[in-house]
């Protein structure tokens, strides 16, 4: 049956994700990933409304912080709890348009995630290289405004992705070696040839995973240069551990990223992509709030407060 939308025989794609898998491989994966999945949308719900309703928090960090969990909670939200269902199903199909859906929220969040992340480290050298200008520079409009662009940057980036990766035809293999929608997968699909596209998704990685790296580069060089010139060994530790927790979410995010989509394929295969793929769908997602919460003691202050006032409200309504 020809599709005269998409000008293709194709009109679904079937996710392969862990067919090939023992049904007690499955279960036994399917109660892990919802363990993680459970864990990740706790931890990062946690951590956004804390950083929306704690007055304590009431500061840039912790602004931006809450729109990486908001985002996190997002990322994941649009791949696992459809791996989740196909691990316990034998339908794997998914149609055309959700297929491109799902394509369009996974680039759209992840080009956010990694612009946000590159604000964050300007934020972080803000803070302890120009401290009493910190207010100043880092006003709640041009936080907003910061957060403003990422979203922007993102969802339009999202439409050019999504216009490479489907512009050709499909009328070969309609299995996709993976749990979601992945491009590099779904273009090698496609009956055209698939170099333009690759050689596009390949050029805009550079610059939208390249160029906030760059920032962020340069954003700890300056913060390094400051702390070695400071006498003080405590404000040094205090500064080196604010800093740490960020940095250990951009190199697990940005390594993923890179692997997944600044490699040529030749050098990719399902062994190879699942486990990165997972890495930065879930298990990056989860770790967020777990590796800002454990370094950081205002989080965690502020996290027993909200927890000590859930059960004393569940308390009184007793």
């Amino acid at each position: 049956m020809v599709d005269l939308r998409n000008g293709s025989t194709v009109t679904e794609f079937i996710l392969v994700g862990f067919e090939q898998s023992s049904s007690s491989t499955r279960a036994l994966l399917f109660a892990l990933f919802l363990a993680l999945y459970s864990l990740a949308m706790a931890m990062n719900g946690l951590i956004i409304f804390i950083t929306w309703t704690d007055p304590r928090l009431n500061s840039p960090m912790y602004f931006f912080l809450g729109h990486l969990s908001f985002l996190d909670v997002c990322f994941i939200t649009t791949t696992i709890p459809q791996m989740l269902i196909h691990l316990v199903v034998k339908n794997h199909t998914v149609s055309f348009a959700s297929c491109l859906t799902q394509m369009y929220l996974v680039f759209g969040v992840g080009v956010a995630e990694c612009i946000l992340l590159a604000f964050m480290a300007y934020d972080r050298y803000v803070a302890i290289c120009h401290p009493l200008s910190y207010a100043h520079i880092m006003s709640r409009q041009v936080c907003v405004r910061l957060v403003s662009t990422a979203w922007f940057f993102g969802l339009i980036n999202g439409i050019l992705l999504d216009y490479m990766t489907f512009r050709g035809p499909f009328c070969r293999d309609n299995h996709i070696e993976n749990f979601f929608c992945e491009a590099p997968i779904v273009i090698a699909l496609s009956c055209g040839d698939p170099q333009f596209s690759l050689k596009m998704i390949f050029a805009d990685a550079i610059v939208v995973l390249l160029s906030p790296m760059v920032l962020i580069v340069i954003s700890y060089a300056r913060i390094l240069a400051s702390i070695l010139g400071r006498t003080s060994s405590s404000g040094r530790g205090k500064t080196f551990s604010t800093c740490a927790s960020h940095l250990t979410v951009v190199i697990f995010f940005y390594t993923s990223a890179m692997f997944s989509y600044m490699n040529p394929r030749s050098t990719h295969g399902p062994d190879k992509d699942k486990p990165f793929s997972l890495l930065y769908t879930i298990i990056t997602p989860m770790c967020n709030p777990i590796i800002y919460s454990f370094r950081n003691k205002e989080m965690k202050g502020a996290m027993v407060r909200a927890l000590g006032r859930t059960s004393l409200a569940q308390a009184e309504s007793i």
